[in-house]
């Protein structure tokens, strides 16, 4: 071959219509191949065997220089590399590559085959990849089938649980609707409780009070009962008292007629005595004096038969007569004459002592005239009297004579 002799080899590297796996970049393109032919061979895909043959004949003819080359490049859009006399067009299509190369001289073949040499290398190193691609394919693929399946699970198990996400937000509804029914019935009976604990807080205040008012009842009922039976027994002893008293009033009624009769008989006799078998009658009884319509007996006795204040009442109650009771001045001095100086009688009682600081009669009346005693009215002191003196306050103990006073007899 003479130098001037230029010669054209043809590589064609072609790539299979594979799907891309998924997570590729978008720029990395998968080579299955690579040929390199000093004269130009077919590819298997037609457009690359057509741009192979139209950059060939062009190449042929005109004997394309690197500058040639690279415009050639850019205007069938063509992908161009130049090392010195080596041009490299890569026809930039979906189904191939092509490269253009030509050996002007020897020392240019030698490094054509060595670069040659090179290209196989990365020819095998892109095949070993585009092996290890194409099992991480397969793999991504076993993968992607796995995961489709995943995924229709998923979404079966995502159709499952959106039905009973819906089922169950029913519920949740109906439970909610329930616990606000719940709540206004818990509510209520809450109302209803507070309201039945004031009840029985009252009915218990009451029940206490019932059960108080219950044993205080029965301790009544019992004592009651205790004193009916004492009663009852009472009663009976009562009635038989009754009876008796019945009896002694009868026998009383009847001895009270005989002493009525004897009292009427010694009535008569006491004021009208029998003179020469004749009777004559007077307004006092015999050894009373009459005055002012009433009848008075002074009692002279010695000292031994003498007695307090009470004593000489008491001897005057016996003869149905009462210590005098002085109503006037005139009255007053009838009783003074009635008060002799008679042996050692140094005074008579009289119906009159002192009560709360007063002077009062036995009557209950006050003394009218305080002029008729000098002395002060002190509890526990009473009054005599006598001619040679005026009324003289003495000690209710003391023992005196006495003049007694009843009402005289109308004849």
């Amino acid at each position: 071959m003479a130098e001037e002799e230029v010669s054209y080899a043809s590589v064609a590297i072609k790539s299979k219509k594979q799907p891309q796996s998924e997570g590729k970049n978008e720029n990395e393109t998968v080579y299955d191949e690579v040929k390199v032919n000093k004269e130009t061979k077919v590819v298997d895909d037609a457009e690359v065997e057509k741009q192979n043959e139209s950059v060939q004949q062009t190449a042929d003819t005109n004997g394309l220089l690197p500058d040639k080359a690279a415009e050639r490049c850019r205007r069938y859009q063509q992908l161009c590399f130049c090392f010195g006399t080596l041009c490299v067009i890569l026809v930039l299509s979906v189904i191939g590559v092509c490269v253009y190369f030509r050996v002007s001289t020897a020392s240019e073949l030698n490094q054509l085959k060595s670069s040659q040499q090179v290209l196989l290398e990365e020819n095998q190193n892109l095949t070993n990849l585009n092996n290890k691609l194409s099992s991480d394919y397969k793999n991504l693929m076993i993968q992607f089938d796995n995961l489709t399946t995943a995924s229709i699970t998923l979404e079966n198990k995502i159709t499952m649980l959106t039905v009973e996400n819906y089922n169950l937000t029913k519920a949740y509804m109906a439970l909610e609707n329930k616990i606000t029914m719940l709540t206004v019935e818990n509510y209520n009976l809450t109302v209803a409780t507070t309201i039945l604990e004031n009840n029985i807080t009252t009915l218990t205040v009451e029940n206490y009070n019932l059960t108080t008012a219950s044993v205080v009842l029965k301790n009544n009922i019992t004592t009651l009962t205790k004193e009916n039976r004492n009663l009852t027994l009472l009663n009976e002893k009562l009635m038989e008292e009754r009876k008796k008293l019945t009896e002694l009033i009868k026998n009383m009624e009847e001895t009270w007629n005989e002493l009525n009769v004897s009292r009427a008989q010694w009535s008569i006799d006491q004021y009208c005595p029998k003179n020469n078998g004749a009777r004559s009658c007077t307004s006092c009884q015999r050894g009373w004096n009459y005055q002012l319509s009433s009848c008075y007996a002074y009692n002279d006795a010695e000292y031994a038969y003498r007695t307090n204040w009470n004593g000489a009442r008491e001897n005057c109650k016996k003869m149905n007569s009462d210590l005098t009771v002085v109503s006037d001045n005139a009255e007053k001095i009838y009783v003074k004459t009635l008060s002799p100086v008679i042996g050692d009688i140094t005074g008579y009682w009289i119906g009159l002592r002192a009560v709360g600081g007063k002077w009062k009669w036995l009557d209950g009346s006050d003394l009218t005239n305080q002029a008729w005693i000098q002395q002060p009215a002190t509890d526990g002191q009473c009054v005599t009297s006598l001619q040679t003196r005026e009324w003289t306050s003495v000690s209710c103990t003391e023992k005196y004579n006495w003049i007694c006073e009843k009402k005289a007899l109308s004849v």
